[in-house]
């Protein structure tokens, strides 16, 4: 299989089906390119959280967001990766309940940004929004997500 243009895909962060079905190499330019504070804000919008509860979780600035925001600027490459990860969580879990069966009226975006708020037994009582903070916590939420699907959610 060859190398997929970047051009090819729009890399929308609001597209989180995209984002979750994206090969690696063309998420890396997404981050690269920098995720467009404007559509964070889209995505914050669309989980129907408060601006500062994800935020905080990613580490991000409120201040910088909104004046990258203003002025439509990209977010660093750190941050972008932080930001593209939670895109991808909502992908991830959009993916599944298709896999898993009706669809209809489920809003992926809404559900994580609840779920990332519930303490969970499995992270000794800790909420998975504590770990959005880095790429290992976020790998680390996505493999709870997947073990909760296979049924190895202990």
């Amino acid at each position: 299989m060859g190398v997929v243009p970047l051009e090819l895909h729009d890399g929308r962060l609001t597209d989180f089906t995209g984002m979750y079905a994206a090969p690696a190499h063309v998420r890396v330019g997404w981050v690269r390119k920098g995720v467009r504070a404007a559509e964070l804000k889209d995505m914050i919008g669309r989980m129907g959280v408060a601006q500062e509860v994800l935020l905080k979780q990613l580490k991000l600035s409120a201040a910088t967001v909104n004046r990258k925001a203003r002025r439509d600027e990209g977010l660093s490459s750190e941050d972008s990766e932080r930001v593209m990860g939670v895109a991808r969580l909502i992908g991830q879990v959009q993916t599944m309940v298709e896999e898993s069966g009706d669809p209809e009226g489920f809003d992926a975006a809404r559900w994580v940004a609840r779920w990332l708020e519930t303490p969970l037994p499995a992270l000794g009582g800790e909420t998975p929004g504590s770990y959005m903070d880095t790429m290992q916590g976020q790998a680390m939420i996505s493999n709870l997500l997947a073990m909760a699907q296979s049924g190895a959610y202990a």
